[in-house]
């Protein structure tokens, strides 16, 4: 299936590993041009190597996704290089695990900027050259947590449901513009992801785990010309885990 992004521009965050870069691989793999980003440089030296070996054309960009000014300047920087930004992959690392009694503020504020304010500043920043050009594709990664909070991950529930809220109101916002622009949430489930073995002390989760890669393609889908009429939607890759209706 073409999905229709041969030499669109998509920026995927944190994508030196995990589910970030695994969508990045998707998207190169049906032909977008990349701007990769993370925040520790060889880690991304890495990636950026392996994107191109596999025929990738990526551009790197170190820096921490949950720095305020940072959202802003990876968009200018993906215009600067590439000469416009179509697709947007908002990814950041989760906060850690904790009791809702136990977190403290800063727990709460450092979980709102990483996995709330991270992404609302990407949007800000892109949205106006999608604008311009009349078409462009956000996607937010989130979690399965968004319809069933999990256990021992106060922090995260908290900022992933007010992305979750903050993002249904912009894509009925971006809807009523008419501009081509779509919005939607990719919330992943367990998958075998370093993320994971750190949650469960290198254990798995207990259960079915799913393939990173083919996370990567729901991603790419939900960020193709064949997603046009999918707007604000919330897509639990999960394998079947939650039970929320």
């Amino acid at each position: 299936m073409d999905l229709g992004i041969e030499g669109r521009v998509a920026l995927v965050t944190a994508s030196s590993r995990g589910l970030g870069r695994a969508s990045a691989e998707a998207l190169a793999a049906e032909g977008a041009r990349l701007v990769v980003n993370a925040r520790q440089a060889e880690a991304l030296d890495i990636a950026e190597q392996e994107l191109r070996a596999a025929g990738a054309e990526v551009f790197g960009v170190v820096a921490d996704i949950t720095d305020p000014d940072v959202p802003e300047r990876l968009v200018a920087a993906t215009v600067e290089h590439f000469g416009q930004i179509d697709i947007v992959v908002a990814n950041a690392g989760g906060p850690p695990p904790g009791r809702a009694l136990d977190v403290d503020d800063d727990g709460i504020r450092g979980a709102v900027e990483a996995n709330l304010l991270s992404a609302v500043r990407l949007v800000r920043s892109s949205v106006p050259h999608m604008r311009s050009q009349g078409w462009g594709r956000i996607c937010c990664i989130s979690s399965y947590s968004i319809v069933q909070p999990l256990p021992g991950l106060a922090l995260s529930n908290t900022a992933r449901v007010g992305l979750w809220a903050w993002a249904k109101t912009a894509a009925a916002d971006l809807a009523a513009e008419q501009r081509g622009i779509t919005l939607n949430l990719a919330c992943p489930g367990p998958h075998a992801t370093d993320r994971m073995r750190e949650l469960t002390g290198g254990r798995g989760g207990g259960g079915p785990m799913g393939d990173p890669a083919d996370f990567g393609r729901l991603v790419a889908f939900l960020c193709s010309r064949s997603a046009a009429f999918l707007n604000g939607a919330a897509v639990v890759v999960d394998g079947g885990a939650t039970l929320a209706l």
